[in-house]
């Protein structure tokens, strides 16, 4: 086998953690079994990402400013979220279980912390305005981590049987009241 670049090298190591990641979660996977997928001795793993938990660190992440499909008006939001989410099923189901279940390793529930800070509520909260733009920003993470959660923790045959469409249009409308809360005359906020 030709020799690889270190850059080459580094990218086999991501891409054949981040698929093992994704399929197992982090308890599940072996530095040996990374090394072997990549076709690199375990020690160059260790080389470059210093451990198993870095290489964790780095290959898993998330966030909702990478998808354009959300580049909508804040009142189009929650349907739009929610059909982003149920659209890349495969994809969101794999990383959130990963950070889910790698959660209790002090430094992948630091990341779990900030991926749900900066990758949803930080975005968000910078979209929306009011006084109450961060309270409303963190339940609105809190109400799409419980669909997930019910969905693919719990595995709620209900929810995981019911057309994608019912769940985004009634789970996005309530995503919806708390980014774009009515006012007390039942007039949605335009923010």
């Amino acid at each position: 086998m030709p020799r690889r670049s270190p850059a080459a090298l580094s990218a086999s190591i991501r891409a054949a953690g981040e698929r093992l990641f994704r399929e197992r979660g982090y308890s599940r996977v072996t530095v040996r079994e990374i090394a072997a997928e990549a076709q690199v001795d375990p020690a160059v793993v260790v080389r470059r990402f210093g451990s198993k938990e870095a290489l964790f660190l780095d290959v898993m992440q998330v966030s909702i400013q990478d998808r354009p499909e959300l580049d909508v008006p804040l009142r189009d939001f929650g349907r739009s979220f929610v059909a982003s989410l149920l659209a890349d099923e495969r994809d969101t189901q794999a990383v959130f279980l990963a950070l889910v279940r790698g959660g209790s390793e002090p430094a992948i529930g630091a990341r779990l912390h900030a991926v749900h800070e900066e990758a949803f509520v930080a975005p968000l909260r910078a979209r929306m305005t009011g006084p109450d733009a961060d309270l409303r920003a963190r339940l609105a993470a809190a109400l799409v981590g419980g669909l997930l959660h019910s969905m693919w923790v719990v595995g709620d045959e209900v929810l995981l049987a019911t057309d994608h469409e019912q769940i985004v249009e009634r789970y996005g409308d309530a995503l919806q009241g708390l980014l774009t809360p009515a006012d007390r005359s039942g007039t949605p906020a335009s923010a």
